[in-house]
């Protein structure tokens, strides 16, 4: 497989950035329109580090009674307390800090999902990841098909292709990967968070597998987050914040850097088909 490279798609409009600017250095970085997410961002955007033990369990110490065998003028002895065995968390997945730079095209096609002509997207993953493009498509299918999804806005829809012209292209990648792509236009991703950068939906392998503390226990429902919130840029949509307490947090919410009263969301319009927003921010 050839190395891949990046090609710029103009007329299409990305959101604003949300890494650090690079300083310029060539014409890679020169007036980029480009945005990144920090969906996935640590301690970057929020103050924290992945965790091995964020999803992990805790067993819990049995008491056991000795036996007794006829009868005795001693007190019955108290149970004895088992130590409490240590905390059994989950080992972290092994994530390579970076890889070949080459990508597996998920075979086949989807169903068209929504009205009009189609945006015709590839999904596809780092050689070298033990991962399996065909899963990683199943799951972004999903996502772009959903009812609650971008389908929803009544001219957005997704056909998934292997091949021939793409409008966009969602790549799983290491973070080295991420980095390079994404630094070609200028955007610092510091080895954490994903980007959309002119056709590319780039999603850092660390978010893919780890997600963050607010969608920890629904690693799926977090994947889902990050392909709308960086297909919305995609299809031009900015940023917006907290419409209010209590309320969901919009897709195009930068949710890692806190929730500032919402609850989590991961779909643009909620089950009624209304489009589930805030004021929008810089």
């Amino acid at each position: 497989m050839t190395p891949y490279r990046i090609q710029s798609t103009p007329g299409r409009r990305n959101g604003p950035a949300h890494a650090s600017r690079r300083a310029s250095k060539g014409p890679w970085c020169a007036g980029a329109a480009v945005a990144v997410t920090l969906l996935g961002a640590t301690g970057l955007a929020a103050g924290w580090m992945p965790s091995p033990e964020a999803d992990g369990t805790r067993s819990s110490g049995a008491s056991t009674r000795p036996a007794q065998t006829g009868r005795s003028t001693q007190p019955p002895s108290r149970p004895a307390e088992a130590s409490p065995r240590p905390s059994e968390a989950p080992a972290e997945p092994d994530i390579p800090a970076t890889g070949p730079g080459t990508f597996t095209v998920a075979p086949g096609e989807s169903a068209r999902a929504g009205t009009g002509t189609a945006l015709r997207y590839q999904v596809e993953v780092e050689d070298g990841l033990d991962l399996s493009a065909r899963d990683v498509a199943r799951q972004v299918e999903s996502v772009l098909a959903d009812a609650r999804g971008w389908t929803a806005d009544g001219h957005s829809t997704f056909q998934r292709v292997s091949g021939g012209v793409t409008d966009f292209v969602v790549r799983v990648a290491t973070p080295g990967t991420v980095d390079q792509v994404c630094g070609q236009y200028g955007l610092d991703t510091g080895g954490e968070v994903n980007c959309n950068v002119a056709k590319n939906v780039m999603v850092n392998l660390k978010r893919w597998l780890l997600a963050t503390p607010a969608y920890a226990d629904d690693i799926a429902d977090y994947r889902a987050l990050i392909i709308n919130h960086e297909v919305g840029h995609f299809l031009g949509h900015g940023h917006v914040g907290c419409p209010g307490a209590g309320q969901p947090a919009p897709v195009m919410m930068q949710q890692i850097k806190g929730m500032h009263g919402c609850v989590p969301n991961v779909w643009p319009y909620d089950d009624r088909g209304q489009y589930v927003t805030g004021p929008a921010v810089a």
